[in-house]
């Protein structure tokens, strides 16, 4: 699949079929991810990858958003003792937001469905986020991205609206 096809095919699933990803495709996405672009190269994210059901079901009960019947989730984290200092640690948040949209295209190119549920900056959700997965305090879970076969084909989609956009020459 080309790049701009994955773009306008990359949607929210909901529903998936209870097949298992293999661990092949999950290190080919946990690659894309990694290939993200990130602030002085700190590379401030880590990945938690949760196959197992008793955990996932931790996860769905994380927050408002996050009960999806998956078969895998990817956890994505940031690791403050990586960040940057001062006012800048900050950056850890668009170090791993790219990474989770690599995450995603990745995930489209391999015919796989994806849905970024949001834990941060939610309190509630970031701590039940830690407690399922047992993380140490430099730690911040970002987002739970579930992934896994879809149930039904998801229609490619064009957002693009032009009154979003000044031109300033």
């Amino acid at each position: 699949m080309e790049l701009f096809e994955a773009l306008l095919k990359r949607r929210s699933c909901r529903k998936y079929l209870d097949t298992e990803v293999s661990d092949e495709q999950i290190d080919q996405i946990l690659h894309a991810a990694m290939s993200a672009p990130s602030a002085c190269n700190k590379q401030t994210w880590q990945f938690y990858v949760v196959k197992n059901k008793e955990v996932l079901s931790k996860l769905n009960k994380a927050s408002q958003f996050s009960n999806i019947n998956a078969p895998l989730a990817i956890v994505v984290c940031g690791n403050m003792s990586k960040a940057l200092p001062f006012q800048m640690k900050e950056f850890w948040i668009q170090d791993c937001s790219a990474a989770t949209e690599n995450i995603l295209l990745a995930a489209t190119a391999l015919q796989l469905g994806s849905l970024w549920c949001g834990i941060h900056p939610q309190n509630k959700p970031i701590e039940n986020v830690k407690k399922a997965l047992n993380l140490p305090d430099n730690m911040i879970p970002l987002n739970i991205i579930y992934l896994g076969y879809p149930k039904e084909q998801l229609e490619a989609k064009d957002h693009y609206k032009q009154e979003k956009i000044t031109y300033i020459k």
